[in-house]
């Protein structure tokens, strides 16, 4: 399909991503728009050869994404992405030589749109040092009335977990007392930890080294096992400056992939019944066509005529009555 006929669908008829304001202005919501604006220059759905700059959402690095139409048959490798330098400079060098021979719509928009989210990052890492400098964090301006409320609530938890915590401090003692016995089966080992700790630093009781040693081999085992899956995360997530990699259009989630599965887990369930009903159809009808069949060898054998040595014959007298007569 053209790119042009692809625009008057999406111009004249429906786009879910077009937002319309009331100010005659028509916004794009779609994440590979490069000016945020619903024109044809700007579509990313109108343009088999589109760029784009966007933000990884956790760890902030740019990133360039280009569109052609020589990948338009592979859905999953149709945006090709870059890593860009943190470097502003580098990053916009970087943009001219990968779209050197592209239109200067696209170059400008993508520089522009580097400046912008450079200029954004540079304010947030500004607003947190400050926040880490005053040792208190900025909050919005709320209304009166969600103030309120929030302040009761925060009442509200700062009593239940001041109840907790005597609770839990009344337990503690009554473990240490024995009043459950040696050792309870329904206590948590946290809470025996805490008990064996305090009472260690209170010299009621002494520390077996034979047992801490196999603890203390375990817990430096598994420590060693999160340090290196940590290092081997890192160096997957340490990418160098111009790494070329190919995404699809769209950014698949777990939530998604678990309904798809479900999706296509409810589609082969439906065949799976349509197949036993099918087979217990053609069952059915084979067992009616052999009981038709064995109905059918059944041979039924006429009753023999006994041989009348003479012929019967019957007569029928009718009488009628006479009707009695009455004397006056």
């Amino acid at each position: 399909m053209s790119d042009e006929i692809i625009w008057q669908v999406i111009d004249k008829q429906f786009c879910s991503f077009k937002l319309k304001t009331t100010k005659e202005k028509t916004f794009c919501r779609n994440e590979y728009n490069v000016t945020g604006f619903c024109n044809r220059q700007s579509c990313p759905l109108a343009n088999s050869r589109y760029a784009t700059v966007r933000a990884h959402p956790t760890k902030g690095t740019l990133y360039l994404y280009m569109k052609t139409i020589e990948r338009a048959h592979m859905p999953s490798k149709l945006w090709q992405r870059i890593k860009l330098s943190q470097n502003y400079a580098t990053a916009l060098k970087q943009i001219d030589e990968q779209l050197i021979y592209w239109p200067k719509f696209l170059i400008h928009k993508a520089k522009q749109r580097v400046t912008r989210l450079t200029q954004v990052a540079i304010r947030m890492r500004r607003l947190a040092k400050e926040e880490a400098r005053l040792g208190e964090k900025l909050v919005p301006k709320m209304a009166p009335k969600i103030r309120r409320r929030e302040e009761t609530r925060e009442r509200k938890a700062e009593a239940a977990a001041k109840l907790e915590r005597t609770i839990e401090r009344e337990l503690m003692n009554r473990l240490r007392e024995g009043a459950y016995g040696d050792q309870p089966l329904n206590v948590s080992e946290t809470i025996w930890k805490k008990v064996l700790n305090a009472m260690e630093r209170e010299g009621e009781g002494k520390r077996d080294k034979d047992l801490d040693n196999g603890i203390e081999e375990e817990e430096e085992f598994e420590d060693e096992e999160e340090e290196e899956e940590v290092e081997y995360e890192q160096e997957d997530e340490e990418e160098p400056d111009g790494a070329v990699e190919y995404v699809s259009d769209f950014d698949e989630s777990e939530d998604d992939l678990e309904d798809i599965e479900d999706w296509l887990g409810s589609d082969e369930s439906d065949k799976e019944k349509a197949s036993d009903s099918e087979d217990s159809e053609e069952e059915s009808t084979k067992k009616a066509v052999g009981e038709k069949r064995k109905r059918a060898r059944v041979i039924r054998h006429k009753p023999k005529k006994t041989a009348r040595r003479g012929r019967e014959i019957e007569h029928e007298h009718e009488f009628e009555r006479q009707r009695e007569e009455l004397a006056f």
